[in-house]
């Protein structure tokens, strides 16, 4: 059976942790919560967080699906190199910025699930996981003698005439075709 890929699932963690690190900053600061502050860095983190991790990883083994609008967000992402490649960083990171929200109750479950994104991403550090960006492959452009049809040489095939249709004889042109069937009235 194949290795598990861990910093698959701590994307994916990573990614929803951020939409509910944001959503609840905005709980916190349009209800102003007392402390709504720590909700107004939440919303700040939440997009961080999001933005980080919206690009997926390319996997090792098979095929990855790219996210709607990845293609955008990654070269941005890309440019840093070692400090969003390394899940170690990644790991350090989410931890850092999940311990503010622990203060205000709006922001404690996107905390609590950051914090698990946090100990996936360490674990797929420590398995010698890193983020790779996915190549879009170049397309081949194909031949304009390929793409090009040609019309079919030969007529298509028909059964031979003595299994074709009879046409019906000049004398009984509107009679048609006999039911084998007998059909009754039954009355």
């Amino acid at each position: 059976m194949g290795q598990i890929e861990w910093a698959m699932w701590a994307n994916e963690q990573a990614l929803a942790s951020g939409l509910i690190y944001m959503a609840g900053g905005i709980v916190a600061v349009a209800g102003q919560f007392k402390n709504w502050q720590f909700g107004a860095y939440g919303i700040a983190a939440g997009v961080f967080i999001s933005l980080l991790e919206y690009p997926r990883s390319k996997r090792k083994k098979g095929s990855t699906m790219e996210r709607c609008g990845q293609s955008a967000i990654t070269p941005v992402v890309k440019v840093f190199g070692p400090l969003t490649r390394n899940y170690y960083v990644r790991a350090i990171l989410h931890a850092g910025l999940a311990v503010p929200g622990g203060f205000l109750l709006a922001t404690i479950l996107g905390t609590v699930c950051l914090g698990i994104a946090s100990i996936i991403y360490l674990l797929a550090a420590i398995r010698g996981e890193e983020w790779r960006p996915i190549e879009m492959k170049p397309e081949t452009k194909p031949r304009i003698a390929e793409t090009i049809k040609r019309p079919p040489e030969n007529p298509p095939p028909r059964p031979p005439p003595e299994v074709r249709r009879k046409q019906v004889d000049e004398g009984a042109a509107g009679v048609g075709y006999s039911n084998p069937i007998p059909v009754g009235d039954e009355v």
